[in-house]
């Protein structure tokens, strides 16, 4: 059973992730556009080693704004270089479709060519041809996913993005491997990062994509580590006394907010990367903790029981290390935790309970309304995509940890099923500059 204690950051279930998976669609939107992904033209060995249209498809799908045609309901499939027959889709009212093909040009190289139609206005949008290898096929259907998605909404996809992840793998005799992995942002391509035989908790990703933080029982005690995710290489960057948890990178990255109990209490403090130098931000007999930057850098969001119950306060970060008081964001409910901030900082995730159950809510930062955007009994960790339209987070099924997500407005619902095992503490990572 997970102990809710969510505002102290202390999740010590985790989860074994499997490169194979399902995902389950378990709530489309209503009125989401129709798309035709027709099935790519193949030309080379007896099958393709992708099947790039269904990966497209099931972005598209994910994101809660598309609802792709059945690839058997596409039907005469249009093929790669023929005129294609609007008249046809027109009458089927479908918005846009997509006809593309893999090519083979020689040894582990490919070519991936797409075109994006208009079907109503019987016109080209956008097309591109993309050099491949089989190892990146599937990042490639990503990037055409992305560049679909962007023409058609004007926002940026974030199906070419990361998550990360903590799992858990206990073998016959009991003993325990705590696992922080990466893959894709459907969960695909699973890499683990760093292994544990204790627990490791509240993986964060730094502005660039290219580290973690998180809090290691390696040595017996809650530490924080900053690893790199190509070398591999970890940092201890915080070993205070007492607890060291809740890292949050800054904005910029040159900092990291943390919660720390060296001088006797939970606290909120800023750590400068270059220099070493600490700041405490927080002065308050209650449990201050779970930080979460604004955009902006000049505030801080952070979980507080200062009231009698876990809220979410905001406070100012002051230049010249004076005092700020802190203001309280929520009040409906007797349990708001783990705030997530969007990345315009127009909203603030969060773990809500109002009677029965913990749900993923959202809070409206400009009308502060709050929506309640799940409602199984136990979500918890949530983190928005990169773009602020998605909302990953962990929760249960059957009584196995599982991820799941959730469009912003609540429409849009799906579970990312591992084969074994329990997933927890998801983080979405950011757009990457080689996106």
């Amino acid at each position: 059973m997970l102990r809710k204690l969510i505002f102290m950051g202390v999740f010590l279930l985790a989860a074994q992730a499997r490169a194979e998976l399902t995902i389950d669609i378990t709530q489309t939107v209503e009125g989401a556009t129709p798309i035709a992904i027709a099935p790519f033209t193949w030309t080379g060995q007896p099958s393709a080693p992708e099947n790039i249209a269904a990966i497209i498809a099931a972005d598209l799908k994910r994101s809660g704004r598309f609802a792709p045609l059945p690839e058997a309901d596409i039907q005469p499939a249009p093929q790669w270089g023929q005129p294609l027959q609007f008249p046809v889709w027109q009458a089927r009212k479908i918005n846009d479709m997509v006809v593309g093909s893999l090519q083979m040009r020689g040894p582990d190289q490919y070519v991936v060519q797409f075109q994006l139609f208009d079907v109503k206005q019987g016109t080209q949008l956008t097309g591109y041809s993309i050099t491949s290898q089989t190892s990146h096929l599937r990042k490639t259907a990503h990037q055409i996913s992305d560049l679909i998605y962007q023409t058609l909404t004007g926002e940026r996809g974030a199906s070419d993005t990361h998550i990360a992840y903590v799992t858990v793998v206990t073998d016959k005799g009991g003993h325990r491997s705590y696992n922080l992995s990466i893959a894709d942002a459907d969960g695909f391509n699973e890499q683990i990062i760093y292994s544990s035989s204790q627990p490791v908790l509240s993986p964060t990703w730094s502005p660039d994509g290219q580290e973690l933080a998180y809090v290691s029982y390696t040595r017996g005690r809650p530490e924080l580590y900053i690893q790199n995710i190509q070398t591999r290489i970890a940092k201890r960057v915080s070993a205070f006394p007492g607890l060291n948890n809740a890292p949050a990178f800054s904005p910029d990255g040159r900092q990291l907010a943390l919660t720390l109990s060296k001088d006797g209490n939970p606290e909120i403090y800023i750590l400068d990367l270059a220099s070493n130098h600490l700041q405490r931000l927080t002065y308050n007999y209650a449990i201050d903790t779970e930080p979460a930057w604004m955009p902006d850098g000049r505030s801080i969001i952070f979980t507080s029981d200062r009231g009698g119950s876990p809220q979410l306060y905001q406070i100012a970060i002051s230049r010249t290390g004076q005092k700020t008081r802190a203001r309280r964001l929520t009040f409906e409910g007797n349990y708001n935790a783990r705030a997530a901030i969007s990345p315009k900082g127009t909203h603030v995730a969060m773990v809500n309970r109002n009677g029965k159950g913990f749900h993923i809510a959202v809070l409206d930062l400009k009308n502060q309304y709050l929506t309640v955007l799940t409602d199984n009994p136990l979500d918890e960790s949530p983190s928005f995509s990169p773009n602020g339209q998605m909302i990953i987070y962990a929760t249960e099924n059957a009584g196995k940890g599982i991820l799941a997500e959730v469009s912003i407005d609540g429409r849009a619902h799906q579970r990312l099923r591992f084969q074994r095992g329990d997933v927890r503490e998801p983080t979405w990572s950011p757009f990457m500059n080689s996106n």
